[in-house]
């Protein structure tokens, strides 16, 4: 169990028996994903990416150095998600941190979307967040000790059109979120959420270039003027993560430059 008295420091502390801690990072072979495990691996934390592209993964672990591992994983086929959790216990010996990055997007028409595409984006969005993090709570529970980090959005902040299926999954986020911190936080078991606001990404540029009005609305009503990096999101993640946020459950980080409070 964790020491509630603790120096807090902006770093994940070692384990208890004096071993790294291990994270898990989904969608982790690029990205937000990338950025999050390399601010885990420099400081220290054994640190496994999860995704379903072996060669994306492959030259993600050579940027992450001795502490990045990788585990090729369809996480929309929720029925490998139990074996993928057990054999990463097996060889790592436990799971101290979660972070639940994986999601995937559509930008059509709400009357065009059809069941199939709703429904696929909720499944990896939505249902393999909740079964990937039942699946390491298990494990957590047994020490009662872990951190589980969510990654929202912004369409969980305000109405965006064009993106049904995804603002609906990032909304279930965050009240899943809360739901889990209630239930969790009585056995140290942390869950928060970090909603982005318009990071540099490659999904996030082709995204704003192909709608130049959406693109002068995000920079209109995001007050510092600019979008933000993925190492914003890797930094806001390792604090979530260390003994420094000891005392912070159930909450989703803006880190969005202010667009969620813009006018």
């Amino acid at each position: 169990m964790s020491n509630h008295n603790a120096p807090s420091e902006i770093v994940p502390q070692q384990r208890e028996d004096g071993g790294k801690k291990v994270a898990i990072v989904t969608g982790g072979g690029s990205g937000l994903g990338l950025a999050i495990a390399k601010a885990f691996t420099a400081n220290s934390v054994k640190t496994i990416i999860v995704g379903r592209d072996e060669e994306k993964l492959k030259t993600a672990k050579a940027a992450l150095g001795e502490n990045g591992f990788y585990k090729v994983c369809d996480l929309s086929d929720l029925s490998t998600i139990p074996a993928l959790i057990a054999n990463i216990i097996t060889e790592f010996g436990q799971v101290d941190i979660l972070v639940n990055n994986a999601g995937i997007n559509q930008k059509k028409v709400f009357e065009e979307v059809t069941d199939e595409e709703f429904q696929r984006i909720l499944t990896t969005n939505v249902t393999a967040v909740f079964s990937i993090s039942r699946e390491v709570v298990k494990d957590m529970l047994k020490r009662k000790s872990g951190c589980i980090i969510n990654i929202s959005s912004m369409a969980a902040q305000y109405g965006l059109p064009k993106v049904i299926a995804y603002s609906a999954s990032k909304t279930a986020i965050d009240g899943m979120t809360r739901a889990m911190a209630v239930e969790l936080s009585p056995n140290d078991i942390r869950v928060n959420a970090i909603a982005p606001g318009f990071i540099y990404s490659a999904m996030t540029e082709k995204a704003l270039n192909s709608d130049p009005e959406r693109k002068a609305k995000v920079f209109n009503r995001t007050p510092m003027g600019y979008m933000g990096q993925p190492e914003d999101i890797g930094a806001a993640a390792l604090y979530l993560a260390s003994d420094g946020a000891k005392y912070v459950t159930g909450v989703v980080l803006p880190v969005d430059g202010g667009n969620s409070i813009g006018f």
